[in-house]
C-alpha cells in the first residue's frame, strides 16, 4: 500500500510540475505577444506616450524573464533568458515599436521550439460555433460587430478590444487569441474561459479574429486560395494557419493579398485540413512518427506513415524542386524509397532513424533550393524548357511513327483518328489541371498511380507493336501486306485502337509537364517560363519534321526495322518508369540496388523491381525478334 501511495505521488507530482512549465510556457509566451502588439502604444520616438502602459511593458518584460528561469533546464534556456534579458534592456532604454516586437516575436518562436505545448486544434474550428460562443459571451463587453463597444464596454476601466483594428488584427495570430481566452488578462475584466471545452476556446478565437477582414476579401482570398498551390504549400495544415499573422504573410505575397487570405482562412478553416497536401514539414512530421510508431513495435503502421510522408508531403514539391535541382530531387525520392525498403526488411530502429536522420538534412538543402531566393530567370527558362523536352519527346517519338507508319501504308484516312488522340490528350490535361487547382486537389498517390498504370500500359502496347514491326521488316512480301491485310484490320477497331494509344502516351506525358508548369508558375515568373516552353516547343516540332520527312524516304523495310527498335528502346524506359511510379504509390514493394545507377530519363531506377520489369521486357524483346528472324528464315 506504501508503494502504490509512493507511486501515485510520484505521478501526481510529475502531472503538476508538467502542468505549472506548460502554464509558464503559455504565459510568458502571451506575454510576448501582447508586448509585440501594444509596445507601440507605450512608447514612440523614444518618448514615453502613456506612463501606465509602459509600466505595464515593464512588468511584462520582467515577468517573462522570471518565468523562464523557472523553466527546466535545456541546451536553449540559458540563450532565452539572455533573450529575455535583451528585451528588458530595450524596454528600459525606450526602444522602437519594430526593435522590441521583433525580438518579443523571435523570442516566442524559440519558446515554443525549446518547450512546445498545443499550438493548434485538432480539428477544424466550427466558425458558426464560434459565433454563437462570441454572442454569449463576448458581444456585451466587445460588441456584436467585435468593434468594443458592447453593452458593459463603458462600465469597464480598461477598454474591451477592438478587434475590427485592423492594424492590431494584422499583428494577432488564432493562436494568440486562444491564449488569452484561455487565460483570461490580469487586472482586466477579461477572465479565463479555460471551462470551455478546447474546440470551444479554438471557435471562438477563429471568429474574434475574422472581424477586422471583410466578406470581400474573403471572397477574394478564396479565389487567391484555391488558385495558387504556394499559398497551400506555405499554410500546409492547422498548426500553421493557428500561428500565422496577416503581417508575417504579407512578407512573402503582400499585404493585400495576406488580408484577403487570412479573411478566408479565418472563416474557413476546414479548407485547409480540405487541400491537397504538400509540405516538408509534412514529411518530416510524418517521417517523425513513423520512427516513434516502429520503435514502439507497430511495424504497419509505421509504414503508412512513411508512404504517407512521401506522398502527402514530399510528392506535390517534385516539380519545383526538379525544375531547381533534379539530382537533388532524386536523392530524396530514392532516399525515402529506401527508407520504406528498411521497414519492410525489419531493420534496426537505430539504422531507420538514421536514415530519418539523413532525409532531415536533405530536407534542409531542399527548403534552401525551393525558397524564392533560389529562383532566377535563367533557372525557370531552363526548367521549363527541359521538363517539356523530357516529357514531351516520348510522346512525339510514339506520335510521329504512328503518322509515318500510316503513311507510309497510304492511310491517310486513319491520320485523324491519331491527330484526334493526341488533341483530345492536350485538352484533357487542360481540363485536369482546372480541376486539379479549382476543384478538387490530385493527391500523391493519383499522380503515381496515372504516370504508373498509364506507362505499363504504353509498354505492352508498345512492345506488341514493336516485334509486330519488326516481323514485317523481316518479311518480303511487305507490299501485298500493306495492300491487302493491314487495310482489312485498319477498317475496322484499328483506327479507334490508334486513337486510344496516342491518347494514353500524350495525355500521361500531359499531366506529368501541367504539375511541373503549375509549380513554376507559383514563382511568378511567367513569362520566362513560357519562353522555355516555347523553345522546347520549336526543338520538338524540329525533331517531328525531321522524323517526317526522312522516313518519306526511307524503303519500308528499314522503316519498320527503325520504328521497331524505337518501339523497343521505349517499351523498356517506360517498363521502368511505370514499375518507379508505382512503387512510389506503395502498389509494389522496394527492394534497393545501392551499386545500380539512377537514369530517370532512361527509365532506370536502382530497384529490384524496375530493373526486373526492364529485363523482362528486354527478354520479350528478343524472343520476339529471334521468332520473326526464324519465321522469315
Amino acid at each position: 500500500m506504501l508503494a502504490v501511495l509512493g507511486a501515485l505521488s510520484c505521478m501526481l507530482g510529475a502531472s503538476t510540475i508538467a502542468h505549472a512549465e506548460t502554464a509558464d510556457v503559455q504565459t510568458a509566451w502571451r506575454l510576448l505577444d501582447y508586448m509585440a502588439v501594444d509596445y507601440g502604444g507605450a512608447v514612440s520616438g523614444g518618448q514615453v506616450k502613456s506612463a501606465s502602459e509602459y509600466a505595464e511593458m515593464t512588468e511584462f518584460a520582467a515577468s517573462v524573464s522570471a518565468r523562464l528561469a523557472t523553466l527546466p533546464p535545456t541546451p536553449v534556456r540559458a540563450k532565452l533568458i539572455g533573450g529575455a534579458t535583451q528585451l528588458q534592456a530595450v524596454v528600459a532604454a525606450k526602444g522602437s515599436p519594430s526593435q522590441v516586437a521583433d525580438l518579443a516575436h523571435g523570442l516566442a518562436a524559440d519558446l515554443l521550439k525549446a518547450y512546445p505545448v498545443p499550438l493548434a486544434p485538432a480539428k477544424a474550428p466550427d466558425f458558426a460555433r464560434g459565433a454563437t460562443l462570441f454572442a454569449e459571451h463576448c458581444a456585451s463587453c466587445h460588441g456584436a460587430s467585435g468593434d468594443g463597444h458592447g453593452p458593459n464596454a463603458s462600465k469597464l476601466a480598461t477598454p474591451p478590444i477592438a478587434f475590427t483594428d485592423v492594424d492590431r488584427a494584422r499583428q494577432r495570430s488564432p493562436f494568440a487569441l486562444y491564449q488569452v481566452i484561455s487565460q483570461g488578462i490580469d487586472g482586466t475584466a477579461m477572465q479565463s474561459f479555460s471551462s470551455l471545452p478546447s474546440d470551444d476556446r479554438w471557435a471562438l478565437a477563429f471568429y474574434a479574429g475574422h472581424f477586422a477582414f471583410s466578406n470581400a476579401a474573403a471572397k477574394e482570398g478564396e479565389r487567391l486560395w484555391k488558385a495558387t498551390p504556394s499559398l497551400r504549400q506555405r499554410i500546409p495544415d492547422l498548426t500553421a494557419l493557428a500561428g500565422m499573422t496577416p503581417e508575417a504573410l504579407a512578407k512573402s505575397i503582400g499585404t493585400d493579398r495576406a488580408n484577403a487570405v487570412i479573411a478566408y482562412l479565418r472563416r474557413h478553416p476546414e479548407a485547409v485540413v480540405q487541400q491537397a497536401p504538400g509540405s516538408l514539414d509534412v514529411a518530416r512530421n510524418k517521417l517523425s512518427q513513423s520512427l516513434a510508431a516502429y520503435r514502439a513495435g507497430n511495424r504497419h503502421g509505421a509504414q503508412e506513415l512513411a508512404l504517407s510522408a512521401y506522398l502527402d508531403g514530399f510528392e506535390p514539391l517534385e516539380p519545383m524542386l526538379t525544375a531547381r535541382d533534379a539530382t537533388l530531387m532524386g536523392r530524396i525520392e530514392s532516399g525515402m524509397g529506401e527508407l520504406r525498403a528498411a521497414l519492410q526488411r525489419g531493420q534496426s530502429a537505430d539504422e531507420v532513424a538514421t536514415r530519418v536522420q539523413v532525409l532531415d538534412g536533405l530536407f534542409d538543402d531542399a527548403e534552401a533550393a525551393l525558397s524564392p531566393d533560389a529562383a532566377s530567370d535563367a533557372s525557370t527558362f531552363i526548367g521549363a524548357s527541359t521538363i517539356l523536352l523530357r516529357e514531351g519527346l516520348e510522346a512525339l517519338l510514339i506520335v510521329v511513327a504512328m503518322i509515318a507508319f500510316l503513311r507510309k501504308a497510304e492511310r491517310n484516312d486513319v491520320l485523324p483518328y491519331v491527330h484526334a488522340g493526341w488533341i483530345g490528350a492536350l485538352a484533357a490535361g487542360g481540363v485536369t489541371w482546372a480541376v486539379a487547382t479549382y476543384v478538387i486537389g490530385v493527391s500523391g498517390a493519383s499522380r503515381e498511380l496515372t504516370e504508373g498504370f498509364g506507362s505499363l500500359f504504353a509498354a505492352i502496347v508498345l512492345l506488341s507493336v514493336g516485334i509486330w514491326m519488326h516481323g514485317k521488316a523481316q518479311a518480303d512480301q511487305w507490299q501485298r501486306y500493306v495492300r491487302e491485310t493491314m487495310a482489312r484490320a485498319l477498317s475496322r477497331q484499328s483506327a479507334w485502337f490508334l486513337f486510344g494509344l496516342a491518347f494514353i502516351v500524350v495525355y500521361r506525358e500531359v499531366f506529368e509537364t501541367i504539375l511541373f508548369y503549375a509549380a513554376l508558375w507559383t514563382q511568378g515568373n511567367g513569362g520566362m517560363m513560357v519562353a522555355g516552353a516555347g523553345s522546347a516547343v520549336l526543338l520538338l516540332a524540329a525533331v517531328a519534321w525531321v522524323m517526317l520527312r526522312y522516313s518519306r524516304d526511307l524503303p519500308i523495310a528499314k522503316f519498320f526495322a527503325y520504328s521497331a527498335w524505337l518501339m523497343a528502346a521505349l517499351t523498356v524506359v517506360l517498363a521502368g518508369k511505370g514499375v518507379a511510379a508505382l512503387q512510389e504509390a506503395g502498389i509494389i514493394d522496394i527492394a534497393p540496388l545501392t551499386a545500380a545507377p539512377r537514369f530517370s530519363m532512361l527509365g532506370v531506377f536502382p530497384t529490384l523491381q524496375s530493373i526486373g520489369a526492364q529485363v523482362v521486357m528486354l527478354l520479350a524483346i528478343v524472343m520476339g525478334f529471334a521468332w520473326n528472324r526464324r519465321k522469315a528464315a
